[in-house]
């Protein structure tokens, strides 16, 4: 049994050791201890950054590799254009790391992504996204052994069934990412991309899809999470978290007519298009408006506040609590156990099928707990 606990590991700070502990710091590595583990039959996990993960307090009976190769790989995309670049980053790079350097290097394309902790290699799997930018506009593929096949293969995006927070990685697909490739481009002076989340277009005092250097959009998107409690400080327990702990439900529009009128609600469906036909020409049928119900995605946060889960809630005597700066967060306030996150979830959860029939579905990677 491994001596390290994993809550040394992950940012909600919980969980005890792995059987056994497996630090792969080189490509090589990774590949052969994930190539030996899966030879052994024994339960397998793979830790990057942990920062979506939520750790059972008796640890984990099996093999735990934690990924930390470091490497970034620069070359022009002549294809495409001379401001286009192909960047290679290694799985265990840090991501928040990663976009310090693409902004260095003049890149547009992850900037309001800063911030964000974990991994490189585990962006792909939760297809990240913040602040009207997602990992999806720029993931160009997957360098990727198949937990099966035992083959190195190059995936490419397309083919990774990308969507809100999810991957076929979340659908089921096994094995570990090696390396993850980027298409990011340059605007020249070190121009960020046209800015398309209002809050963030607020807090740079501009319109929407102005364009502002690459380092204002970094400044204000740290400060913008970290007035939510969601860049990592060790002095602030509201950052010892996984994040956000709920993802935010898509419902029918349909149903959300049911709920309060100011209750946040954004559009998932596109309108339909209009049509133009030439004079004479046979009009083709129209589908159903029951065939493709609308659908709209909500606010998670906005439903945890208002089923009565404020900022700072904790259930009594335990150690895990609602961040005070952001009712989507669990917090690790100091010694909390894996149980008493679970604890609190489960009671968010229930609160907000009481009110507002609807069950929040959790976003961290749950390793022998379930909510």
């Amino acid at each position: 049994m491994s001596t390290v606990p994993l809550s040394t590991l992950t940012t909600m700070q919980v969980g005890g050791p792995a059987r056994e502990l497996i630090t792969a710091t080189t490509r090589e590595q990774l590949i052969e201890a994930a190539l030996n583990t899966w030879d052994s039959n024994e339960p397998w996990l793979i830790l990057g950054g942990g920062s979506n993960t939520i750790v059972a307090d008796n640890g984990f009976d099996g093999t735990v590799i934690h990924v930390c190769t470091q490497g970034i790989e620069r070359q022009q995309d002549i294809s495409r254009s001379p401001n286009h670049s192909i960047v290679r980053v290694a799985a265990g790079m840090n991501w928040d790391e990663l976009v310090a350097w693409s902004i260095s290097e003049g890149l547009v394309g992850i900037e309001a992504l800063s911030g964000i902790p974990g991994s490189t290699g585990a962006a792909p799997i939760q297809n990240i996204g913040a602040y009207g930018q997602e990992l999806s506009t720029v993931l160009r593929a997957v360098e990727f052994l198949d937990r099966y096949t035992q083959e190195i293969t190059w995936i490419p995006a397309s083919e990774l069934a990308l969507g809100y927070r999810d991957s076929v990685f979340k659908q089921g697909k096994e094995g570990v990412i090696l390396t993850v490739e980027l298409g990011l481009s340059s605007y020249g002076n070190n121009q960020s991309a046209p800015i398309a989340f209002p809050q963030l277009a607020s807090a740079l005092g501009v319109e929407l899809g102005a364009q502002v250097s690459l380092e204002q959009v970094r400044r204000s998107v740290l400060a913008l999470r970290s007035s939510k409690g969601m860049v990592l400080n060790p002095a602030d327990p509201d950052t010892a978290s996984a994040g956000s702990f709920f993802m935010n439900p898509i419902v029918t529009e349909n149903f959300a007519r049911n709920l309060p009128e100011d209750a946040p609600r954004f559009p998932v469906t596109p309108d339909p298009q209009d049509r133009v036909l030439p004079l004479g020409a046979e009009v083709p049928d129209l589908p159903s408006k029951f065939s493709q119900p609308r659908l709209v995605k909500l606010s998670a946060a906005w439903l945890i506040e208002n089923a009565g889960v404020h900022k700072g809630y904790r259930i009594p005597g335990s150690n895990a609590a609602i961040s005070t700066k952001h009712t989507l967060a669990i917090t690790n306030q100091g010694g909390a156990t894996a149980a008493e996150v679970v604890g609190l979830a489960t009671y968010v959860q229930a609160m907000v099928q009481s009110h507002f029939g609807i069950i929040l579905r959790p976003e961290p990677n749950l390793i022998g707990v379930e909510i």
